[in-house]
């Protein structure tokens, strides 16, 4: 497939924040572009604006005509489209080119030097970081997230070097080319399609033979490669850790050279090991220390990680993508590391009823560590409900002092009557609509 000579490309779930990422790049190379979606967002809003044509019913007559014509129109699709798609199902029994979101990101970046930030927690954020230093390195960057920097999730550069977000999810990563690639960690999670955490990680040890060139792990992962880490011995190590006015301000050391006063505005210490794997991929490729430092320091962040929405005296809000235990986790430490003395509400949108199921100990675990818990029902996505797996359910398992299964409509009321000054909306699903109407009515 040669993509010059693809004129119209066709997104089925043009609104994911992956494929849009791609539609953006495809319209900025003067391709024509258009796609469906389920539902509007700000993501399909920002696209309508630079000219994509994007319809919300999926009904095959809404295909613009000039989409039809299989000799020089190319199909994309998300693995999260249901099989019974109408339009998804057109395009294949009309023998269109019809690939999934991973395998066109595959053929983009094959021919540039690909960097591939992978792993179950961090992705997004280190691609981020990431493309962030290599941005003045002409780096094209396909985000996972909303780079604050660029307000989106596509940098634009040039066709010699990518950045990309290598997915785990149905194997998507396993698509890639990379030539330096990170492995930020390997937790369970996705067994509605691996099955077993074993797949799992057998998934990501193949993806680790793909890298031609450097492989950057976490250190501790049961891979062979250069490792990073805070604090303790490792080929990129962080040390001297410091917290002024929420940045933290850190010392490097590489396999063959040192800086001090390394600054990050993020929270989070598991924001100080994204930024190293970043640091580490960048460093390897030949960007000098001193011009890693520079970028760090003016990285503002991805939205919905941990992002404020309010950040008054009285009220902070914060708006995070966590969806997993283990990003649960982070939240609720990264909270503790800012606001050691204050109380801390978490409302929290579980994601899919197989995740729930899978993991409902640790998700009660990891709630349990707030103060005040308020559950949304669980965001179905791709799923059909799966029987006595339910927020009740979990609210069961979880120990704090109050908790409580609360519906959208009743959400406002429920946090004015808390006593919480710190309130962290968490959830992958349409949690991260619903913030900002939160936010518009808790705010003076």
């Amino acid at each position: 497939m040669n993509l010059k000579n693809i004129h119209n490309i066709y997104f089925v779930g043009i609104g994911g924040i992956g494929m849009s990422a791609i539609a953006r790049y495809f319209a900025a190379q003067g391709k024509n572009v258009a796609g469906y979606d389920k539902t509007p967002s700000e993501i399909t809003e920002e696209l309508e604006k630079i000219g994509v044509a994007i319809h919300f019913s999926d009904i095959v007559k809404n295909i613009p005509l000039s989409f039809l014509d299989k000799e020089t129109t190319l199909v994309v699709f998300t693995p999260a489209i249901p099989e019974i798609s109408a339009e998804l199902n057109y395009f294949k029994n009309k023998n269109f080119i019809v690939l999934k979101r991973a395998e066109i990101l595959g053929a983009i970046t094959k021919s540039t030097f690909c960097f591939a930030a992978a792993g179950t927690h961090g992705k997004t954020t280190t691609s981020s970081i990431l493309g962030h230093i290599m941005q003045p390195e002409k780096a094209t960057s396909f985000l996972g997230g909303v780079a604050e920097n660029y307000n989106s999730n596509l940098i634009l550069g040039d066709d010699k070097i990518s950045v990309v977000e290598a997915d785990e999810f149905d194997r998507s990563f396993l698509q890639l080319s990379p030539n330096i690639a990170c492995i930020t960690s390997m937790d369970a999670d996705h067994l509605d399609i691996y099955g077993e955490a074993s797949a799992l990680e057998n998934s990501f040890l193949e993806f680790s033979k793909k890298v031609t060139d450097t492989l950057i792990i976490a250190k501790g992962l049961p891979l062979e490669g250069l490792t990073y880490a805070i604090n303790e011995s490792a080929d990129f190590m962080a040390y001297n850790l410091k917290i002024s006015n929420g940045t933290y301000f850190f010392d490097v050391k590489t396999p063959t050279a040192s800086i001090t006063d390394v600054s990050l505005q993020l929270s989070g210490k598991h924001n100080v090991m994204n930024a190293m794997a970043a640091l580490a991929m960048a460093n390897v490729s030949g960007v000098s220390l001193q011009k890693i430092k520079e970028q760090l320091a003016t990285f503002k962040g991805v939205k919905r990680r941990f992002s404020y929405k309010i950040k008054t005296s009285e009220l902070v809000l914060i708006d995070d993508y966590a969806h997993h235990p283990t990003e649960i986790n982070a939240v609720e430490n990264s909270i503790k590391e800012m606001y050691p003395n204050e109380k801390v509400l978490a409302v929290f949108q579980p994601h899919l009823f197989s995740r729930t199921r899978d993991f409902v100990s640790d998700f009660a675990l990891a709630l349990s560590k707030f103060d005040e818990v308020l559950l949304l029902d669980i965001y179905p996505a791709r799923e059909q409900p799966i029987p006595n797996v339910n927020s009740s359910w979990l609210l069961s398992k979880i120990d704090c002092d109050y908790k409580k299964v609360v519906q959208k409509n009743s959400l406002v009321t429920e946090i004015k009557s808390s006593s919480c000054k710190v309130v962290a909306m968490m959830g992958a699903g349409d949690i991260g609509v619903l913030i900002n109407e939160v936010k518009n009515k808790l705010t003076p």
